[in-house]
């Protein structure tokens, strides 16, 4: 099985279990938030929307700056993020705007989320020189030679 960390060296953020967890969440909560009326998308919508975007925003730019410390700091922040968007879902469901049917569904990427996050962020730079990971000119792939 491939880890995150070897896929990220061959084909970049987009492929990252991890990075795809966030998208359909991110996804999901916007097609939850679309549908609400005015008041209630302008105000906690909006919010919950950017948090749970920051996530994989977070995790696509910390795979860009070059070295396992830059990358392990974004992973943070992308967590930090996540602990957000779950403050807002918990506002939003009991302000009414969430049904039970659509928590169930958001908890189910969330349980595989959060922990994928953490196992990545504990995956960054271990059993490495902590050579930042560049781009290889020759073949484009990523490497950390």
């Amino acid at each position: 099985m491939v880890s995150d960390r070897q896929q990220l060296r061959t084909r970049g953020f987009e492929e990252l279990k991890v990075y795809q967890l966030s998208e359909e969440l991110a996804d999901e909560i916007w097609n939850i938030v679309i549908d609400w009326p005015e008041f209630a998308r302008d105000t906690i919508g909006k919010q919950m929307t950017r948090s749970a975007d920051g996530v994989g925003a977070n995790i696509a730019e910390g795979t860009g700056r070059g070295s396992f410390q830059d990358n392990r700091r974004f992973i943070r922040i992308a967590r930090g993020s996540l602990y957000e968007t779950r403050h807002w879902l918990r506002r939003a469901y009991r302000r009414k705007l969430l049904s039970d049917e659509q928590i169930k569904k958001l908890k189910t990427i969330l349980n595989e989320l959060s922990p994928k996050l953490n196992a990545y962020l504990n995956s960054i730079g271990k059993g490495h020189d902590h050579k930042p990971i560049i781009k290889n000119k020759n073949q484009g792939q990523m490497t950390n030679d």
